[in-house]
């Protein structure tokens, strides 16, 4: 047997070895602990108790929880503590302790294994580290992400003259960049343009389709400001830098032209597999706009048709993604759980006859009762003619 020699393992451990009595006055120690310490056997034995080497906190801790956690259970184990040492060193360490009783089950004495914790203290604390920059680059993607999404939406909102315009994104999640986009904008001739989309996937590859989109229906609407024309070539776009990629959109596109003699506007709108706007007009009627469209960028060559949409004063034009329609709330009626367009269009009634800003607010109220069955982006774009002053 190579050990053969006990005070020698209790002198020597790995570990310090202490013994106290019930009041913590210490009664035996190991050289181990010692030389931890710094101190002789002669300055502690019979003379410190336990938590006299404990650093205050510790002191706390061993008064308030270790010592009435031992005396009442009998042992306790893995408590990290820090020992002062005699130079002022902190010395973090595991403790555990065990109660020795006698014969009669009485107890006697404390018996104290102390395990040099300081390589465990610096993984932890390197777990820490790792966590915290975990968390601030987290919070980095976050913020880009959240950039990301920014750019790709008008900064602020235009509204043709004599009406009303509102709009609301929501994203479904921080972590990553939705695909939904609109914009409203002016063109040279006193028409505006606009458009509402929503870009298959999420994430850097559908920000960059939806960058793509966004751009290109721009720009086509300089040189041909007709909505078949501008889905179409969205569509050539489209197909030739993703057909390999299977990358394509659905969007909602129209021209508008105020009619001030009237109050109102008219739009000429073509659709790509968007769904369809919605129309609240002024006597409290909802109607669907009629479109119809493949979708964009999925097909060499697709036919899409303009149709006109007039609204007088007091009607409200209400565009929307299918994040809104698809969203999956508790209270669904629908087979499939979704919430659906006729939901959406019995919604509508209870608005209309309404404006641009309240429709968006009440839409954006309405998202935020879907909780967790909202899986997806959803975008809301409205367009208002002011009611009337007769």
């Amino acid at each position: 047997m190579l050990e053969d020699n006990l005070e020698d393992l209790y002198e020597n451990a790995p570990c310090g070895n202490l013994s106290t009595l019930l009041d913590g006055t210490i009664a035996k120690i190991n050289g181990t602990l010692l030389a931890w310490l710094g101190y002789s056997r002669e300055e502690l034995v019979g003379r410190r108790r336990f938590s006299d080497l404990l650093t205050g906190g510790g002191r706390i801790y061993h008064e308030t929880h270790f010592a009435p956690m031992l005396a009442m259970r009998g042992k306790i184990g893995g408590v990290s503590l820090e020992l002062r040492a005699k130079d002022g060193t902190r010395i973090p360490v595991l403790v555990t302790s065990i109660v020795k009783a006698g014969s009669e089950g009485q107890p006697q004495l404390i018996r104290t294994a102390i395990f040099d914790a300081k390589m465990r203290r610096a993984y932890e604390r390197e777990l820490l580290n790792a966590r915290r920059a975990a968390e601030r680059e987290d919070e980095r993607l976050r913020q880009l992400v959240s950039k990301l999404q920014r750019s790709l939406l008008p900064a602020v909102l235009q509204t043709p003259p004599g009406l009303e315009s509102a709009a609301y994104y929501r994203m479904a999640s921080t972590d990553d960049v939705g695909g939904d986009f609109y914009d409203l904008f002016p063109l040279d001739d006193g028409r505006w343009g606009f458009f509402l989309g929503d870009v298959s996937g999420k994430g850097i590859e559908a920000a960059a389709v939806t960058a793509l989109a966004r751009y290109t229906l721009r720009a086509a609407t300089v040189y041909d400001p007709d909505p078949a024309a501008a889905l179409h070539n969205l569509n050539t776009v489209l197909w030739q830098e993703y057909r390999e990629d299977a990358r394509y959109c659905t969007v909602v596109f129209g021209i508008l032209t105020p009619t001030p003699a009237v109050g109102g506007f008219t739009a000429v709108i073509a659709s790509g597999g968007h769904p369809e706007p919605l129309l609240l007009r002024a006597d409290g009627s909802v109607h669907h706009h009629p479109t119809k469209g493949r979708i964009v960028g999925a097909f060499p060559t697709s036919r899409y048709t303009n149709t006109t949409a007039v609204a007088n004063p007091g009607d409200t034009l209400l565009l929307y993604s299918d994040g809104l329609t698809e969203a999956r709330p508790v209270s669904s009626e629908t087979t499939d759980g979704r919430y659906g367009t006729a939901a959406l269009a019995r919604f509508a009634t209870h608005l209309a006859p309404t404006n641009a800003a309240d429709a968006v607010a009440a839409v954006t109220d309405l998202l935020g009762t879907f909780g967790t069955g909202l899986t997806d982006d959803a975008a809301v774009l409205a367009i208002s003619a002011p009611p009337s002053r007769r």
